[in-house]
């Protein structure tokens, strides 16, 4: 009986030795460090080159919208006069060409050849008209003067019968080549006008150019937009990552590719698989100093973004995440 006793003492001695043991080890054991970091996903900004009044807004927040799906139009007066002009600018520059590529008209042709005809006939009278004073000079009728006066005259007749021979072949030749060129290459400049204005018109209708989800409307129907401005912002939750700002003392933990379990609470708290994709340094702000000179040293924080190995449904951005190293 005594042995019993004794053997229930030892035994609820080393039961309390025990606990006391597994008590003090808990309470001194080292506790797994938890980072906290965020989901973020890829955003596309809906925005035209062309700045504008907003004339309508064809989706809303919280919409999922398509490739190609019309998103916002603009109203823009002033671009649809500029095309007006560049039309009006190629029409005229093409009549230029035009007026180059054919030449003179007949009436012109006809005109010139008859200004030449009338140039020889003045010519050819003051041609005897100089023999003449010529002999009368040479008789001593008439004093030499004269004689130089009618020679001026017959010399400018001939000058003024070579330029209208010349005006009249110029008129049968048409227009130089170069001016040729030069009438199509600013028909082409024009066009090159029209083609730029109906570009801009083109940019008075937004179509998304990604699929996703409407996150932000941020200028509604009526107001002005500048140009580049977003009007529209998608989000792509196919293309989301988990973001934390790690300390370099412990990066060693996300080694490029490394495979990691990641807790998100808003998901029943269940752990998923994400693979290191991304390690950058951060700024000066996000250094981390030390307390004491002289204890320690600074270091900095660097930005690792952890991609999901598969979809995971009800992601959403800004959801908390928990890393235990």
């Amino acid at each position: 009986m005594g042995n019993k006793i004794l053997i229930i003492v030892i035994a609820a001695i080393a039961a309390l030795i025990i606990w006391v043991g597994m008590t003090f080890y808990k309470a001194y054991e080292p506790k797994a460090l938890v980072l906290q970091g965020e989901i973020d996903a890829q955003t596309y900004n809906i925005s035209s080159k062309l700045p504008g009044r907003i004339s309508s807004i064809e989706v809303k927040k919280g919409d999922i919208v398509q490739k190609s799906d019309l998103i916002f139009t603009l109203a823009s007066p002033e671009v649809k006069a500029r095309l007006k002009q560049a039309k009006a600018g190629k029409a005229a520059a093409g009549a230029q060409r035009k007026a180059a590529d054919n030449g003179a008209r007949k009436q012109e042709i006809q005109a010139a050849y008859e200004q030449w005809k009338k140039a020889q006939a003045a010519e050819a009278l003051m041609h005897k008209t100089f023999e003449r004073i010529e002999k009368l000079y040479k008789d001593g009728v008439i004093a030499q003067q004269k004689r130089d006066e009618v020679y001026t005259k017959w010399q400018a007749s001939k000058y003024t019968q070579n330029a209208a021979g010349e005006m009249y072949a110029m008129a049968k030749e048409g227009a130089r080549s170069e001016t040729k060129e030069a009438a199509a290459e600013q028909e082409r400049a024009y066009d090159g006008k029209v083609d730029e204005v109906e570009a801009y018109i083109k940019e008075m209708r937004q179509y998304a150019f990604h699929s996703g989800e409407v996150s932000q409307v941020l200028i509604h129907e009526g107001e002005l937009t500048p140009t580049g401005f977003p009007v529209v912002t998608l989000l792509d939750m196919s293309d989301a990552w988990a973001r934390f700002h790690v300390r370099e003392d412990l990066l060693h933990y996300f080694k490029k590719d490394a495979l990691l379990h990641v807790r998100i609470p808003a998901l029943e708290n269940r752990s998923y698989d994400f693979k290191v994709s991304y390690i950058a340094v951060m700024g000066d702000f996000a250094t981390w100093r030390a307390a004491e000179a002289g204890k320690g040293f600074d270091m900095k924080s660097f930005e690792v973004d952890l991609r999901p190995t598969e979809t995971i449904e009800g992601l959403r951005v800004g959801m908390t995440l928990l890393l235990e190293l």
